[in-house]
């Protein structure tokens, strides 16, 4: 290996030719697929929740589908080979959440609820300010959630196409934006679904054919891999399978380390478009199914990371991949490319493109289904409204939703997505999950109390964001270059030190949620509070709930 002709050749691997082929072929097939699927979509209950059409296993795979996203595959696969051990704490993270997910909340969510979170929230409690702030914060987390996304697909297609000026990666952006405005317009929640079973059957088998082949390519020795990994990394190469290189310098990384993992950990079961997806099938025991489907799938897939990341890491090298277009981000396209040429490339860029889209459209139609539910249905029109038109409502607002993550993507460009996503599971940790679980187990928690701990726990995390240095102020000690959103390194406003706000807001959501209920003289409703436990608990009269 030489890693100063790869990086020379970097910019421009592979064959664009064949790249764009087959990224047009994918994306051909799945029109296919959305345009069949969108033919039976004749309800709201269709376009929002798939009609609850789907089984335990294909809901659980496209759950997969919906949470390995371009973070897990781009972002955490770059950690790894960047910073080794604390890079795969992603993993761990974004893994032990979902025992959270599932103990706490996934069946009790999907026996409550009818098509949002909000549904739940707003059980028993004051439905129109209720609704309001759920829906605010399910359209935060979204719109974090989409600038990760949309970082990803340009950094990668930017590897792909040899694209390392600002103008044509936004115009990549701009494309991968308006394929998802397609894709949600046409297939609603069924079409998704579609997209996002495809798109994590794909990503779990190249993954795996990755896995093997890099293990393979030292003698199927884990062992002999770090090494590897160590030797390409040159002096201090041991720091890469050792705790702290990222995370251990200073009591100011622990600290951030700290309030990470607590957004990690949190956030999957405040995440609105995971929540969301337990709608889409027939049964609470389907719900059940289909989160076991989905800790199995996503758990197989965070060991490849470990194997991948190391392997670019050894096979690449760290320098290599922060030089690409796309940076930490390109890791898994250039180890793919060192492994098995243009074709191999070819087709992992292709399932992580598809990864792209599918979160996105998942993503996308969770913000429409937010707004034209929660806000304009129950809201604005005080539930007066036909299904048509709110679906109709629904569609102008994923134009909309489009254009906003356009537009946020290309601002965001070049951050770490892994990093981007843990914003918006910090987002959705402080927002929303201290108010679902009040809700469901809390008998005198109150309408006062949900929306201090929403608005409270949504508008900490934003401000503690905007003046933190993912924002401004953060800067490469050894290139001299911005690592923050706004480049310009003479522009400094941040004032909390921590790059992930978790450890203030999640704990001052809990917090708020208390004592705005007990400072309020709005009164607990105990007759609602046990109908919505019973209906949690056992799923009796949760047809009547999610019935149109």
């Amino acid at each position: 290996m030489r890693p100063a002709a790869v990086a020379a050749e970097a910019v421009s691997i592979g064959n664009p030719a064949v790249n764009i082929g087959i990224f047009v072929a994918f994306v051909a097939v799945t029109l296919v697929v959305v345009f069949r699927a969108s033919k039976s979509n004749q309800s709201a209950a269709d376009y929002y929740a798939a009609g609850r059409s789907f089984t335990g296993p294909q809901n659980g795979t496209a759950i997969a589908g919906d949470y390995l996203s371009a973070a897990s595959f781009l972002g955490i696969c770059g950690a790894i080979a960047v910073n080794g051990y604390d890079g795969f704490l992603y993993s761990i993270g974004f893994l032990v959440a979902w025992l959270v997910a599932l103990l706490l909340v996934a069946e009790l969510m999907r026996n409550t609820g009818k098509f949002t979170m909000a549904d739940v929230l707003s059980f028993r409690l004051k439905q129109r300010p209720v609704r309001m702030a759920a829906a605010l914060a399910t359209l935060a987390v979204v719109f974090f959630y989409l600038l990760a996304q949309m970082a990803g697909a340009g950094g990668l297609v930017a590897l792909l196409l040899g694209i390392d000026g600002v103008a044509g990666q936004s115009v990549v952006i701009a494309v991968v934006g308006a394929l998802m405005i397609l894709y949600v317009l046409v297939g609603g929640m069924k079409g998704t679904t579609w997209v996002q079973i495809i798109k994590a059957v794909l990503l779990i088998i190249g993954a795996g054919v990755m896995t093997i082949w890099v293990l393979a390519k030292f003698g199927m020795d884990f062992s002999a891999l770090l090494q590897g990994a160590i030797d390409t990394a040159g002096p201090g190469g041991e720091a890469l399978i050792e705790p702290g290189k990222q995370y251990g310098a200073t009591s100011l990384t622990r600290l951030n380390f700290l309030s990470l993992a607590l957004a990690l950990v949190l956030g999957t079961a405040g995440l609105p478009h995971v929540l969301m997806r337990f709608y889409t099938v027939p049964s609470a025991k389907e719900a059940r199914r289909s989160v076991v489907w989905a800790i199995w799938l996503i758990g197989i897939f965070y060991l490849f990371t470990l194997v991948l990341g190391y392997g670019a890491g050894a096979l690449v090298g760290p320098d290599v991949i922060r030089a690409a277009p796309g940076g930490v981000n390109s890791a898994a396209p250039l180890l793919a490319f060192e492994l098995g040429g243009t074709v191999l490339l070819g087709l992992i860029s292709a399932v992580a493109f598809a990864t792209i889209l599918a979160v996105v459209a998942g993503l996308t139609i969770t913000a429409a289904a937010s707004f034209a539910h929660d806000i304009y249905a129950s809201v604005i029109k005080d539930g007066k409204v036909d299904p048509d038109k709110e679906v109709r409502v629904a569609r102008i607002t994923v134009v909309a939703i489009g254009l906003l993550a356009i537009v946020g993507g290309i601002f965001a460009n070049g951050q770490n997505v892994a990093f981007l996503v843990a914003l918006a599971f910090a987002v959705a940790a402080s927002a929303n999950l201290p108010t679902i679980l009040y809700s469901l187990f809390w008998k005198r928690f109150n309408t006062s109390g949900a929306l201090w701990s929403m608005y409270g726990g949504l508008v900490s995390c934003l401000v503690l964001i905007a003046f933190s240095p993912v924002v401004s102020g953060k800067v490469d000690p050894v290139t001299g270059l911005s690592l923050s959103m706004i480049k310009d390194t003479s522009v400094d406003f941040h004032v909390i030190p921590l790059e992930n706000p978790g450890l203030i807001s999640i704990p001052l959501a809990f917090l708020l949620g208390i004592v705005g209920t007990l400072l309020s003289k709005d009164r607990a409703a105990p007759a609602k509070f046990a109908e919505m436990e019973v209906r949690s608990l056992t799923g009796a009269g949760a047809e009547k709930a999610t019935a149109h």
